[in-house]
């Protein structure tokens, strides 16, 4: 999927550029700063370019979920002024985003200057993908540029409609995350290994579905796994599952053992009475039951999963495979980010969760060959599907 019309292309000069990006990040709300800078990072090379191209920079962005309300925590003022300090030049926050005063800001910008749009959430009209809207919103530019792969799977007024009224284009960002997921829709080196992770199954089946049939071995853990193994009949105690799925979990299963793969379970796991538990124990899963609540991978399925890695051409992961945030159940996934991080192997993970593991254990993104800064939209990449957002900037 190279054909899509690269914002290298634009004749962008001088020109008011609405630049879409995903700046939804995390905020303190006590400092009002940002934690985390990665998303704002990862499009400096775009940015450089329209501003090295003297363009008009209109910044678009969302922040949380307001539901087409006005939140004071949801502003994005904080990122305006992280993004100064990034650039060493002023962004200005412009509020509200349309209408008459927003476009008089605009009208009244310099090659190079630079102008955030208050969060684009805060107008219902945003999500429902409003023509109307999207047409006021197109009309304080000239040319749209699309860098938010965050976003890129929902049909939104600023990542779908906008495209209706400008010259549209995709920004180095965009084409390096496509440029990257590409290829294990294709051909990818064998063997291929995909591991997921985290708790919730329903932004994993489509990805788990589709690479049923594609892939050498399917690694399950995080909460992800109890609902699979409750759906197998073993006993997982108290831990969290997803009930209501287990016939979703079932016919998966059912697919894989078809289709003769691999769909390694963990087979010993953690276990404590809570997460503020002093006391873990790593046990047989044939040895859970009662009150006992698994919280990681045990041991030996942290080794078996390891050794397999060793031997894999290409691994994508997306999801922690434990409780994370508390120290005693990191081990699972630490021990497969170290593993990783060494390989040779064609790497790409995906997930804010699985980056923030990576800050957690000081491993340097740079150790992997991709690291997507969408995890939602690189699931649903993933998928097969020709994502809305993307769509609208393939080469016709």
């Amino acid at each position: 999927m190279s054909n899509l019309y690269s914002v290298r292309d634009a004749n962008i000069k001088g020109k008011k550029v609405l630049f879409r990006v995903d700046f939804n990040v995390p905020i303190d709300l006590v400092t009002k700063r940002i934690s985390d800078e990665t998303r704002l990072k990862a499009v400096l090379p775009t940015i450089q370019f329209l501003l090295k191209k003297k363009a008009k920079i209109i910044f678009v962005s969302h922040l949380g979920r307001p539901n087409g309300l006005f939140k004071q925590e949801l502003t994005l003022a904080p990122i305006a002024s992280a993004l100064e300090n990034l650039l060493k030049k002023k962004v200005s926050l412009v509020n509200p985003s349309i209408g008459a005063s927003a476009k008089k800001v605009i009208d009244a910008m310099k090659p190079g200057d630079m102008v955030m749009l208050e969060n684009i959430r805060f107008y219902h009209e945003e999500e429902k993908n409003d023509s109307t809207f999207s047409q006021k919103l197109a009309s304080l530019a000239e040319i749209y540029v699309n860098d938010a792969f965050g976003a890129v799977h929902r049909a939104h007024a600023s990542t779908v409609g906008v495209t209706s009224f400008l010259p549209s284009f995709a920004g180095f960002l965009l084409e390096k995350e496509v440029k990257a997921l590409s290829p294990l829709l294709l051909n990818p080196k064998r063997p291929f290994v995909m591991i997921i992770g985290g708790a919730k199954i329903d932004t994993k089946i489509g990805v788990l579905r589709h690479f049923i049939d594609k892939v050498d071995a399917f690694f399950i853990g995080g909460a992800l796994a109890n609902t699979f193994l409750k759906a197998q009949g073993y006993d997982i105690g108290a831990s969290f599952c997803e009930n209501a799925k287990l016939d979703v979990a079932r016919d998966i299963m059912m697919n894989v053992e078809k289709s003769n793969e691999r769909f390694i379970l963990p087979h010993d796991v953690v276990v404590a009475d809570n997460l503020q538990s002093s006391e873990i124990i790593d046990l047989p899963l044939e040895d859970v039951e009662g009150d006992m609540k698994i919280f990681d991978l045990g041991k030996k399925t942290i080794s078996r999963f390891c050794v397999l890695l060793k031997t894999a051409k290409t691994v994508v992961w997306n999801g922690p495979l434990g409780c994370i945030e508390y120290p005693l159940f990191q081990n699972g996934t630490r021990k497969i980010a170290e593993t990783l991080a060494l390989s040779k192997a064609t790497t790409i993970l995906g997930g804010g969760d699985t980056l923030d593991a990576l800050k957690k254990f000081s491993i340097k993104e740079s150790s992997f060959t991709h690291v997507s800064t969408g995890g939602g939209a690189m699931l649903e990449f993933l998928e097969g599907t020709i994502l809305p957002g993307i769509k609208v900037l393939l080469k016709k």
